[in-house]
């Protein structure tokens, strides 16, 4: 079941980085919403609820896992994708293994990041069935 016109939230401190993330996104055919903060991306759920969302691990304030773990105290069932630019770091035990996509690792290819979304979509779309 595809959803229509996928919303894509991206969560990123680095303004180049949300910025590429989102003209990526954009242009495979997705709705992309940047946030700088993951305080700026909780208190837009109140509006709208995206799809799946694109975490960064290391951010001021709210880290992503920080953030994930908000998520799922509130019962919002969102696939997540974890962002990194660490070799060092690890989700192993961390996170909600039914709504981790996974964490990909700066810089990585499109098609990889792509994979990954349409992963979270999927996950998405299960959670809909239930």
């Amino acid at each position: 079941m595809a959803i229509p016109h996928p919303i894509i939230a991206v969560v990123d401190d680095e303004p180049a980085v949300r910025a590429m993330l989102q003209r990526a996104l954009r242009l495979a055919g997705y709705h992309a919403e940047a946030f700088a903060t993951g305080q700026e991306f909780l208190a837009a759920l109140a509006h709208r609820r995206p799809d799946c969302v694109i975490l960064d691990m290391h951010m001021p304030g709210l880290s992503g896992l920080d953030v994930a773990q908000q998520l799922s105290g509130r019962q919002l069932h969102l696939p997540v994708i974890f962002i990194t630019a660490s070799d060092e770091v690890s989700i192993d035990g961390r996170t909600d293994p039914a709504t981790t996509v996974g964490l990909l690792r700066k810089p990585f290819p499109s098609d990889t990041l792509f994979e990954a979304v349409e992963a979270a979509l999927r996950i998405k779309a299960r959670g809909a069935e239930d």
